[in-house]
């Protein structure tokens, strides 16, 4: 029942025991009775007071109820955080105030969905952004070359651990900083500000670039890249710094060894031709001087011979296809086959040939005729560069200590400068005041570096006093 339906049956009611009060007063009078008008007001108002807080009692009782119902209803709305509609049962005018709010709470709810759908989706793609942005650091940290990433304001966001060596600086101290504070190479600073100001017109560029690293200049191929936005911009730049140091070098070494070999065979090539043409030209005239002619050309053939095999021995063992048979040897085996090879040799020039070699009781495990040709080329150049009267001393020792033995070529011949002493193993460097004395390709003591330390792993080194002599040695392990 509507409130106003109640209110009016309650005007009914009251009406009703009004005319009651009245007609019963009306009869009271009639039958001659005194009726009192102050009874009868208090009666009245009596009655409707009773009956008029009797309506309110029930009035109050079912706004209660339903304000009460709608109380939990939004209540149970935030305990489940979900949005729904507020129902009221009966046909109660408190109803209408449920519309409105019905609404409101129908448009919260679709705007909700709307936020809730929204941030799912960024959530995911959150997700998506933080592990392409993972993928995307394992990258940049796996390079060996240094990777610097800046933004449009030329500031630091991402850099591997060999920028950070090269360049000086900690990432996680850094990041969002500018490169004038970071970087203390002007160079690498402006290559990097002028890239991002190039824009569209200049999106890549590689600059050869030296840098000083801890004193020892080395030199990079510097990739600079635009990083592109949308509608064209330019978001930033990565700079990948390639070190070309060591390719500069074996480029140049390879520059020059060509240049030296093509020197080396151009000298005996122009003796033989040379001979040649005066035997061909008849100036020869006898058997005395074709014999010379010819020996001169044999020899020359003999060194253009040593050359290649030199070359091509060199070339072997740095590329590594060279076919190596180990096999238990005695090193002292092995140098007193070499002292009877150079006798000859030795006595042609007047020089002693000393042996000190130790009974045959270790032996090590050794391509024999590389280490026959090892120790071959350092007693030959022992006698080569000992004026006469000198003396080539050739000892063979075991150190049982450290397990390892030990072959010594001493002569007492012209030595080394000690500007010199670091370079007599380069390839064709030669002694410039030791070219008069003996003829050489400069390639025999880097043949004997070769076999012994990248071949058997062993240890070559010399000592050498200017006008006192030089001592070449070189030790392998001990076969147990």
């Amino acid at each position: 029942m509507t409130t106003a339906k109640r209110l009016g049956l309650a005007s009914v009611v009251l009406i009703s025991l009004g005319a009651s009060a009245a007609y019963y007063a009306t009869m009271m009078a009639m039958r001659g009775y005194e009726v009192h008008t102050r009874s009868l007001k208090f009666l009245v108002l009596g009655l409707v007071t009773a009956l008029t807080s009797l309506l309110l009692l029930v009035f109050w009782r079912n706004v209660h109820r339903a304000v009460h119902s709608i109380a939990e209803q939004l209540n149970q709305m935030a305990a489940q955080r979900d949005v729904g509609l507020v129902m009221l049962e009966g046909d109660d005018e408190l109803t209408q105030i449920t519309q409105p709010l019905n609404h409101l709470l129908t448009t919260i709810k679709e705007e909700t969905n709307r936020v809730r759908a929204e941030n799912r989706e960024l959530q995911i793609q959150s997700r998506i952004a933080d592990a392409e942005k993972k993928h995307t650091e394992a990258i940049v940290f796996s390079i060996s070359d240094a990777v610097v990433v800046t933004n449009r304001f030329d500031e630091l966001m991402l850099a591997n651990d060999a920028a950070e060596q090269l360049l000086g600086f900690k990432l996680a101290h850094s990041l969002r900083k500018n490169i004038d504070h970071i970087i203390h190479d002007g160079t690498l600073v402006r290559l990097i500000r002028e890239t991002r100001g190039g824009g569209r017109s200049l999106t890549r560029k590689v600059v050869e670039h030296t840098i000083d690293q801890k004193g020892q200049p080395r030199t990079f191929n510097v990739t600079l890249s635009c990083v592109m936005a949308g509608q064209g911009e330019v978001s930033g730049v990565v700079a990948v710094l390639h070190d070309v140091t060591r390719e500069k070098e074996i480029a140049q070494m390879k520059t020059d060894f060509v240049s030296n070999v093509s020197h080396e065979l151009r000298t005996p090539l122009s003796s033989i031709k040379g001979y040649i043409e005066m035997l061909l030209d008849g100036e020869a005239e006898d058997d005395k001087t074709r014999r010379e002619f010819h020996e001169i050309i044999a020899a020359q053939a003999d060194r253009l011979s040593r050359l290649i095999d030199n070359i091509l021995n060199i070339s072997r063992i740095e590329s590594g296809v060279i076919r190596v048979v180990r096999e238990p040897l005695s090193l002292t085996e092995v140098a007193k086959q070499v002292l009877d090879i150079v006798a000859p040799q030795a006595r042609e020039k007047q020089v002693e040939l000393v042996d000190r070699l130790m009974p045959v009781c270790h032996q090590i495990e050794a391509d024999k005729d590389m280490i026959h040709q090892a120790v071959l080329n350092l007693v030959s150049n022992a006698i080569k560069y000992t004026p006469e009267g000198g003396t080539v001393t050739v000892a063979a020792s075991v150190d049982e200590r450290r397990g390892k033995a030990v072959v010594e070529v001493c002569d007492t011949g012209v030595g080394i400068s000690p500007e010199d002493l670091p370079h007599v193993f380069d390839k064709f460097y030669r002694v410039q005041g030791h070219t008069r004395m003996a003829k050489g390709t400069g390639l025999g003591l880097t043949l004997v570096k070769h076999i012994i330390e990248m071949v058997h792993d062993g240890k070559l080194s010399v000592t050498s006093e200017k006008d006192k002599g030089s001592t070449f040695s070189f030790e392998m392990p001990v076969l147990e």
